[in-house]
């Protein structure tokens, strides 16, 4: 049987480096790896002398993924020299083994084949999912090569598209990727200065992973298991198929005011400092009052609501809580409602272009809104259209001995202007009713 660039059969391998390829004889597909449910990769079971099932090296008949002692070593030795050989740092190595679970094992043309893939749809993949691109260099593991089967198997499934399973590869890598940045960025890198003197980061980064590694990814995955619940339940809640791609949503736009001002006169570590607290306090109000936050940009945020009047109160209290803390720059919000595309977490349309243009000409610590998000707030009562229909209104409910009306904000109309690629807009002026605070 030959061997063709699809993955199918055996025979020729792609050279690294555009050189022609060599041709092989039959290789025999590796057993693949089994996963237990602690996510540690297990080799096949054999029959134990009393006919159970035993691991490779797990005592008393219990199977197992985790290396003994000895195992362990003749890994780190075997790492050791590849990365002699490679140019490669050991300890990088080491690390590299320690979070996947498995040693490299092989090259992308391999893992494709022993999937069950083709070449094209696995270099799709591994791109997707923010890999670059390393040849036939033997650097993929019994994971790899799970992961693609995985995909795959939902395409020939027919439970995902191809071009869906692509994207599902492509969000979940940039979601991961920046998580894990910002992990060593800011958690590992503290954490592992060196305790004691004399102690070399590479000490202590190595145990220290292997401590955190099973917890976090408890973690992770419960957090996502909780943010697929609630994206499920808006999705099913919404109206019609159309709604749950192109929804009517509330998408306001919080930036920093002179935040180029200030990057020329702070430090850098201040000015990450001042970012930090910026992006978590945003965060942290977003999330409480029933928003959700779509992307930080360093001196901008960007977030969504399905009701106007959560969006809103979102808006006014991050202006608050910045306003009465003297370490932040003056903030400015835009909101607009209306239909939105939603594609991979993001917001597109030209709803979302308008709230940022309307941020960019609010006033200083001040909302702006605009007529479809002024009128929604009108039609659920939490706004009067004008000061002098909510003086009739109170004016009737005192007279029939009723309440009256309570609106949460008050809305001034502006003048007119042209915005940029949206023609001319009326914005308003959103603050809280007669100025009270919550």
């Amino acid at each position: 049987m030959t061997v063709d660039d699809t993955g199918s059969g055996t025979g020729a391998y792609p050279a690294p480096d555009g050189e022609p390829g060599r041709t092989a004889g039959p290789v025999a597909d590796p057993a693949p790896a089994r996963v237990d449910t602690n996510g540690d990769m297990a080799g096949e079971k054999t029959a134990g002398p009393s006919g159970e099932t035993t691991g490779p090296t797990g005592p008393s008949g219990e199977t197992t993924g985790r290396m003994d002692g000895q195992s362990r070593l003749d890994a780190q030795n075997r790492m050791d020299e590849e990365s002699v050989d490679s140019g490669e740092d050991p300890l990088a190595l080491r690390l590299e083994t320690l979070i996947l679970g498995a040693e490299r094992r092989y090259t992308p043309f391999q893992a494709a084949r022993s999937a069950g893939v083709s070449m094209e749809l696995a270099s799709r993949f591994w791109r997707a999912m923010g890999f670059a691109d390393i040849g036939q260099a033997k650097a993929l593991t019994e994971a790899d090569v799970l992961a693609l089967r995985r995909l795959a198997g939902l395409v020939e499934a027919g439970l995902l598209s191809e071009a869906m399973a692509v994207q599902v590869a492509r969000s979940t890598g940039q979601t991961t990727a920046r998580l894990a940045e910002w992990q060593i960025d800011s958690f590992l890198e503290g954490l592992t200065e060196p305790p004691e003197p004399g102690m070399t980061r590479t000490e202590v980064t190595y145990p220290l992973i292997e401590l955190l590694l099973p917890e976090l990814e408890e973690f992770i995955v419960y957090v996502w298991r909780r943010q697929l619940a609630a994206a499920t339940g808006r999705v099913v809640q919404a109206g019609d198929d159309e709604e749950m791609v192109d929804r009517r949503l509330a998408v306001g736009f919080a930036d920093l005011v002179g935040f180029t001002r200030l990057t020329r006169r702070m430090e850098e570590e201040e000015l990450g400092e001042l970012v930090e607290a910026f992006e978590t306090t945003s965060a942290d109000l977003v999330a409480a009052h029933g928003g959700r936050l779509i992307k930080t940009l360093g001196d901008e945020v960007l977030y969504s609501a399905d009701d106007a009047g959560i969006a809103a109160e979102i808006a006014l209290r991050l202006i608050e809580t910045m306003a009465n803390d003297e370490t932040m720059p003056e903030l400015r919000v835009g909101i607009a409602f209306g239909t939105v595309t939603t594609r991979m977490g993001d917001v597109f349309g030209t709803t979302v272009n308008l709230a940022s243009r309307l941020t960019s000409i609010a006033p200083r610590d001040a909302v702006l809104v605009d007529g479809a998000l002024a009128e929604e707030l009108i039609r659920t009562g939490d706004a009067p259209a004008s000061e002098a229909e909510a003086a009739e209104a109170a004016a009737a409910a005192e007279k029939e001995g009723e309440e009256p009306p309570v609106y949460r904000f008050a809305l001034q109309p502006m003048w007119q202007r042209p915005v940029r690629g949206l023609g001319v807009v009326e914005p308003w002026l959103l603050a809280r009713r007669n100025g009270d605070q919550p």
